[in-house]
């Protein structure tokens, strides 16, 4: 049986002494595609930031294709495979667009022209500096910047955050031929909740700290009162 993509076994974590998870447990298989959703402040961006290092460990154990990660600075997590969209973006503002893929390109299926084909909006910007991006470009360039790291598994912090309605579609569309062309597995945590179970076959629901739902995404879409008593008022 193959190794899952990333596990996450008994994982409390937060910021110092300040416990903001408490006991996650998932498994997220090689290419599967997992939306996290919940209100805001119930610890989804926590999630990621643990993932990444970010955070203080109080215990469990997070592992990536069976390697144990849970001690690794996180440049270390980033060259055994993690790649994260970050909820600010965090673009090089002075550095050209494509400057800011150059930089963070290893080797793998994802190069300048994958990421070109994928968002063609950016390579009709490749000159321009970040800065002169829009939001949604920088979304955009922010993704791209991810995958051109060649990651196995990428976690997206709320990609539609501030975004037009024409954006979000748009975005919507790249990520769903992302998950269903490439071995990619994918994380996904999103306030906009219809969104996310329309991208990710599988949810998980958090609620102070804890997850409270984890299934198929489509038993939530057809059941909007089972959603809104999980995450209260339903987004999107």
């Amino acid at each position: 049986m193959a190794e899952p993509a990333l596990a996450l076994q008994h994982v409390s974590a937060g910021y110092g002494e300040t416990m903001v998870l408490e006991d996650i447990n998932f498994t997220l298989a090689p290419g599967e595609t997992l939306a996290v959703i919940g209100r805001n402040g119930v610890g989804k961006s926590t999630l990621l930031s643990t993932i990444m290092g970010h955070t203080t460990l109080h215990g469990g154990s997070i592992r990536l294709y069976g390697g144990d990660i849970s001690r690794l600075a996180t440049y270390r997590r980033v060259t055994a495979g993690l790649g994260l969209v970050p909820q600010e973006r965090e673009i090089f503002p002075s550095l050209s667009l494509r400057e800011n893929l150059e930089v963070a390109a290893r080797p793998g299926q994802w190069t300048l022209k994958a990421v070109y084909e994928l968002f063609p909006r950016l390579a009709e910007r490749e000159n321009n500096r970040g800065n002169q991006l829009s939001g949604g470009e920088q979304q955009m360039l922010a993704i791209g910047r991810a995958l051109i790291g060649n990651p196995t598994v990428l976690l997206m912090d709320e990609p539609s955050e501030g975004l037009a309605p024409v954006i979000v579609d748009e975005l919507a569309r790249a990520v769903k031929r992302l998950t269903q062309e490439s071995a990619l597995a994918l994380i996904l945590v999103e306030q906009n909740s219809r969104l996310a179970l329309d991208i990710a076959p599988r949810a998980v629901v958090m609620d102070r700290g804890q997850i409270v739902y984890d299934g198929e995404s489509e038993t939530l879409r057809n059941d909007p009162a089972r959603l809104e008593q999980l995450i209260g008022v339903v987004k999107g």
